[in-house]
Order: C-alpha cells, then sequence, then structure tokens
C-alpha cells in the first residue's frame, strides 16, 4: 500500500494523459476558427463519457489555421511529462479527413511492432480517435466540407523522452501521445507498463527470440554482458516483472509464437521477491520474508545460530552474506523458487531462466529450465 501522512489523508489527484491535452488543443482551435472564440478554458469528452476541462495558453495564428497551447497536468503520478507545455498546430484543408503529423518534440516511429506503422508520427490510436471526433463535431455543426491537418508538439520533447523508454522502442525525436481512457491513475504506472508491452512486442516483430526482462541498470548491463545482447532484446521492467510475465503469456499464446528463451535477471532482493510470489517488486508493495530465507537455508544444511542470523538480518543482501559465508548455495536456490514460480506464466516452448546479482553487478546465483535441459537430452 502507498504511504498516506496521517495528518493529510487527502485522496491522491488524478491527471490527464497527453491524448487529452492534445484534443484540448484541438478543440480550442477549431472553435478558435469556427466561431471566433479563444476561450481560457475548453470542454474535452473522453472515451467513456466524462466531460473535463482543460486551460488554453497560448492562441497563435499561422498559415491557414492557428496554433494551441496548454500545460500537462499529470496529477500526483510521477509522470516524465508533467508541466511539459504541449501544443497543436490546426490547419484546415481542402482534403477530406483529419491528418495527423509530428511537430516539435513528438517522436516518429522507426521500428515495427508497435501500434503504429513504421514513419507514422507517435500519436497513439486512441487520441487520435479522440482528436478526431471533436473535430468532426465541430465540421458538421459549422457544415465544414474540408479536412484537417494537426500538427502534435511538445516543447522539449526530444530531452522528456530520453526518461522514457520511446529511444529504445524505436520512437526518435521525442515523446509519445498516449492514453486509453483520457485519465492518469496516480502510481498506476500505465505508461512504464505500456512500454514494457511495446518493448515485448518490438522484439518479437523484429525477429528476436531471446529477450532479457531486467530490475535496473546493473542487472542490465550484467545479463547485456553475459550474452552480447542487442538493445533491442533488453526489456527494463523495473519491478513490473508480472507486466513481462503476462504479456508474454498472451502474446505468444494468441499469435505465433516467436520467443524462445527469456531470462530474468535483478538483484538479490527483487528476485527473493520473485520467489516468494510477488509480481510487483516495489518495496512499498511487496517485502521480503526473512524467516523464508532462513527456512530455505536450512533445507541446504543452515544450524539454528546461522537461521536466526538470518531473520535477525538487516536486509535480504545481508541475510545472503551469511549464507555465502557458510558456503551455501542460497542465491541459486532462490533463484530456482523464482524460476518455478514464473514457469506458471510462461508457455511451455520458452526457455526459462533467472539471474541474480549482487550490489557490485556480479552474478551471485542462477537457475536454469530443466524443463527445457530434458528435453534436449538425448
Amino acid at each position: 500500500m502507498w504511504p498516506e501522512s496521517a495528518e493529510s489523508p487527502a485522496p491522491l489527484r488524478t491527471g490527464l494523459t497527453t491524448g487529452t491535452c492534445a484534443t484540448a488543443c484541438c478543440v480550442a482551435a477549431a472553435q478558435a476558427l469556427f466561431a471566433q472564440k479563444q476561450d481560457s478554458n475548453v470542454s474535452v469528452t473522453l472515451p467513456k463519457g466524462k466531460v473535463v476541462h482543460l486551460p488554453i495558453i497560448e492562441y497563435q495564428e499561422i498559415d491557414n489555421g492557428i496554433k494551441t497551447a496548454t500545460i500537462k497536468d499529470a496529477g500526483d503520478d510521477p509522470d516524465a511529462t508533467h508541466g511539459a507545455t504541449l501544443f497543436v498546430e490546426l490547419r484546415l484543408s481542402s482534403e477530406q479527413g483529419v491528418r495527423f503529423h509530428a511537430a516539435q518534440g513528438v517522436g516518429t516511429v522507426t521500428r515495427t511492432g508497435l501500434l503504429l506503422d513504421v514513419g507514422e508520427p507517435a500519436i497513439n490510436p486512441v487520441p487520435r480517435k479522440m482528436m478526431t471526433e471533436h473535430l468532426e463535431g465541430f465540421a458538421q455543426t459549422y457544415q465544414y466540407l474540408g479536412g484537417f491537418d494537426v500538427s502534435v508538439g511538445v516543447i522539449n520533447g526530444e530531452q522528456i523522452a530520453q526518461k522514457t523508454m520511446n529511444p529504445r522502442l524505436g520512437i526518435l525525436g521525442g515523446i509519445s501521445i498516449l492514453g486509453t481512457t483520457g485519465i492518469v491513475r496516480p502510481f498506476s504506472c500505465a505508461a512504464y507498463i505500456a512500454s514494457i508491452h511495446q518493448g515485448i512486442d518490438v522484439a518479437r516483430a523484429n525477429g528476436l527470440t531471446h529477450v532479457a526482462a531486467t530490475t535496473g541498470n546493473a542487472s542490465e548491463d550484467a545479463i547485456k554482458s553475459h550474452y552480447q545482447l542487442d538493445d533491442m532484446a533488453l526489456i527494463e521492467m523495473g519491478d513490473f516483472v508480472g507486466a513481462v510475465l503476462k504479456h508474454i503469456k498472451k502474446v505468444e499464446s494468441t499469435a505465433p509464437a516467436q520467443l524462445t528463451k527469456l531470462s530474468i535477471c535483478g538483484g538479490f532482493g527483487k528476485i527473493s521477491k520473485l520467489a516468494q510470489h510477488h509480481m510487483d517488486l516495489n518495496s512499498r508493495v511487496s517485502g521480503i520474508d526473512l524467516g523464508a530465507l532462513a527456512q530455505l537455508a536450512a533445507s541446504l544444511g543452515a544450524d539454528a545460530e546461522l537461521q536466526e542470523c538470518m531473520t535477525n538480518a538487516n536486509t535480504s543482501v545481508e541475510a545472503l552474506s551469511f549464507a555465502m559465508s557458510e558456503g551455501l548455495p542460497l542465491a541459486d536456490a532462490i533463484c530456482q523458487q523464482a524460476l518455478d514460480f514464473a514457469r506458471k506464466y510462461i508457455p511451455a516452448h520458452i526457455e526459462l531462466e533467472v539471474w541474480a546479482i549482487d550490489r557490485k553487478g556480479q552474478f551471485v546465483g542462477k537457475a536454469l529450465d530443466s524443463t527445457m535441459t530434458k528435453r534436449h537430452e538425448p
């Protein structure tokens, strides 16, 4: 559970997606063009029918159109785009339909496997649909028979994108315009989980058969170096191992099989949580049962004194050091427990392995898929 101050139990604020912000800018621009109104706030209808109001901070006439801007408010979510200035340049066209373009700070798709074709601006389907529906509403109201060219941009978007997974996904030049509901829910980490899914999809679409899911930079460097993996094969899952396991199960079970191997690599503490059946490895959500580590050590030969030391250890890493000092392969055993749990989610045709590292980024434990080993035996 997320911590909350007893003195200030106010609920966390929701925010609005970049897709909702872009739609608001479209509404403001269309209203200025058709009704000659430049309101400081405009209304947007979200996909499920809720109406929200957003501020408009800029109106500027451009060639055959108008530019409008708003500020992205992600509420209390730790969103990389919170506070960013998002703008739309809306131009009228004699050609019917709505066409989307990437302005400054919005990325362009350069790899297959995403929801959009290569060469398309990184404006996802739901935001496109929202903008199209609102613009078509104006066209119908004002009996406008032409079309629209919508250029979406974000000030400093290219720099903001470096804090996201976009460069690794092959979305270059800026951020993506995202959203499925139009609302950002605090600490849902929906955008991060979506980037995990996209990373897997991109790897599969580009013919990779081996991907590695890692909890951080050190584990990524370790597994990349061990296998000489391409960056496209590296899935930075952070704490969201469940997002990796569930998405691989989904896509490899419902589409033609592509992956043949999954490596999971993380710090010993994170892997211990997976071994104890946690799918979210964040310390605010899941903890490590040191007593369970001590019991596992007992099965490996730990005496009562060592078990007590491990149970009373300050951290899982300290507990591991006690076990290692006695020559017990605790990290290997933890990796095996983690593998056994993860195996339940991964289709049988995929070889699974789990690696644990220490704080220096060195491997301290591993477990390989015994079911695959048996298949390969003569």
